[in-house]
C-alpha cells in the first residue's frame, strides 16, 4: 500500500511539474508577443495551452480543405463561408489545393460530429470550423489529430487540446465597450441588451462589462434585456424597456450587430438618441448616413470577412509547415469610433442592407502580428489584403 501511495504521489508530482512547465511556456510565449496581441490575453476566458502541433509534418500537395459549419442560417455565417471559399479557390486555381468541401449541421452537435468523422474518413488535409459546442466535438477533434489532420476553429473555442482556436477575447470586448460609455458620460444611465441568455460568449461579454461597471461607479443600469442577437427580438425588447423606463437612458450597451434597430426604437419612441455599442454593420452605417442625428456609436467590428481571413491564414500556414506556439490565437477586434463612421461607409449601405458587412480600412491582423504566433513564420500563401473585395462587390 505504501508503495502504491508513493507511486501515486510521484505521478501527481510529475503532473504538477508538467502543468507548471506548460504554464511557464505559455507565459513566456505571451510575454514575447507584440503589445497589441499580449493585451488580448489579459483576463481571457479561454484556456491557453502550448500547441499540440509543434511536430506536425503536412501531407503532400495538393491538399483537401474541409470546412465544418454548425449553422448557415444568417448572413454573417454565410459571409464567413463565402470569404473562406474565395480564398481557398485561389489556392485551387494554382494547384496548391485540390478541393474545398463544406458541411452544415444546422445547430445539431451530433450531426456536426458525424460530419467531422466523415471528413476524417475522406482524408481531408485540414478541417476548419465554426463549432456548435465548446465541448461536444472534442472526441471527433482528437480523432482527427490521431490521423494527422489539424482542426482549426473560429468564432468560438473548443476545449480539446488538439485544436487550434482562432478566437477573440469577448470579455475584453465587453469591458472596452462599457469603458467607452464611461468616457463619453461618466454618470450614464444604461440599457443592457445582451444576446442569447447563457451562451458562453454572452457570459464572457457580461463579465467584462461588469468589471468596467465596478471601476466606474457613476454608471447605472436602467434595465437588462436579451435580444438574442436577432433584429426583431432586439427591437421588441428595447421598445418595451423604453416604455417602462420614462427616465432618461443615455447609452445602450449591446454586444450584437443590431445597433440600427436599437436606434430606430429610440427614434420611434421619441426618445433622444443614446450612445450605442456593439458590432458595426452595413445596415447600421446606412441608417447613420440617412439619419446622422439619430445614430451615435462606439464599438467594434466583429465581422465575417476578417473572421474567415484569419482562419484561412492560420490554416494555410500550418499546411505550409509552420508551427503555432499556442492552442489559442487571439485576434484583436477592430475598434469603430463614431467620428470614423465615414471611413467604414460605402454607397451600397442602406438601412435595409442587412447582408452587407463593412471591410476594415486596414488589415486587423497584420502579417507581422500573425508571425509572432508561429515558431517558424513565413508569409501566408494566397493572402493579400489589398485583394479583399470591397463591401459593395457582388
Amino acid at each position: 500500500m505504501n508503495g502504491m501511495l508513493r507511486g501515486l504521489l510521484a505521478a501527481t508530482a510529475l503532473i504538477s511539474i508538467a502543468t507548471a512547465a506548460n504554464a511557464q511556456d505559455v507565459s513566456a510565449v505571451i510575454g514575447g508577443l507584440p503589445a497589441d496581441l499580449k493585451a488580448q490575453y489579459e483576463g481571457a476566458p479561454q484556456k491557453v495551452l502550448p500547441s499540440a502541433w509543434d511536430n506536425f509534418t503536412p501531407p503532400a500537395k495538393p491538399w483537401k480543405w474541409c470546412h465544418s459549419e454548425s449553422y448557415q442560417g444568417n448572413p454573417w455565417r454565410v459571409s464567413v463561408t463565402n470569404e473562406l471559399k474565395r480564398l481557398v479557390d485561389g489556392l485551387i486555381a494554382d494547384g496548391t489545393v485540390a478541393s474545398f468541401e463544406v458541411s452544415d449541421s444546422n445547430n445539431d452537435a451530433a450531426q456536426q460530429i458525424n460530419q467531422i468523422r466523415a471528413f476524417i474518413d475522406k482524408g481531408c488535409s485540414i478541417i476548419t470550423s465554426i463549432p456548435g459546442s465548446s465541448t461536444a466535438l472534442d472526441e471527433a477533434i482528437d480523432a482527427a489529430a490521431a490521423k494527422g489532420i489539424p482542426f482549426i476553429t473560429a468564432a468560438g473555442s473548443v476545449t480539446s487540446p488538439n485544436a487550434i482556436n482562432v478566437d477573440s477575447n469577448y470579455a475584453r470586448w465587453g469591458y472596452d465597450m462599457m469603458t467607452a460609455i464611461a468616457k463619453a458620460k461618466p454618470d450614464s444611465s444604461i440599457l443592457l441588451v445582451e444576446g442569447i441568455a447563457g451562451h458562453p460568449i454572452v457570459v464572457q461579454e457580461r463579465e467584462g462589462g461588469d468589471k468596467a461597471l465596478a471601476e466606474n461607479p457613476g454608471l447605472k443600469i436602467a434595465r437588462s434585456v436579451n435580444g438574442n442577437w436577432t433584429a426583431n427580438v432586439t427591437k421588441t425588447v428595447v421598445l418595451q424597456a423604453i416604455a417602462t423606463n420614462p427616465a432618461p437612458i443615455d447609452a445602450v450597451w449591446t454586444t450584437g450587430s443590431e445597433s440600427r434597430v436599437v436606434a430606430e426604437a429610440f427614434s420611434e419612441a421619441g426618445r433622444p438618441a443614446p450612445l450605442i455599442t456593439g458590432s458595426i454593420t452595413g445596415d447600421a452605417l446606412g441608417y447613420w448616413k440617412a439619419n446622422p442625428e439619430k445614430y451615435r456609436f462606439e464599438g467594434h467590428a466583429v465581422l465575417p470577412g476578417w473572421t474567415a481571413q484569419t482562419l484561412f491564414r492560420v490554416g494555410i500556414r500550418m499546411l505550409d509547415g509552420q508551427k503555432p506556439k499556442l492552442n489559442t490565437l487571439l485576434i484583436p477586434i477592430p475598434p469603430v469610433h463614431n467620428a470614423d463612421l465615414d471611413k467604414w461607409y460605402k454607397d451600397c449601405m442602406t438601412p435595409d442592407a442587412v447582408s452587407v458587412f463593412p471591410v476594415p480600412p486596414a488589415d486587423p491582423m497584420p502579417e507581422e502580428w500573425l508571425d509572432a504566433y508561429f515558431s517558424n513564420p513565413a508569409p501566408s500563401q494566397g493572402w493579400d489584403y489589398a485583394k479583399v473585395p470591397d463591401a459593395c462587390a457582388k
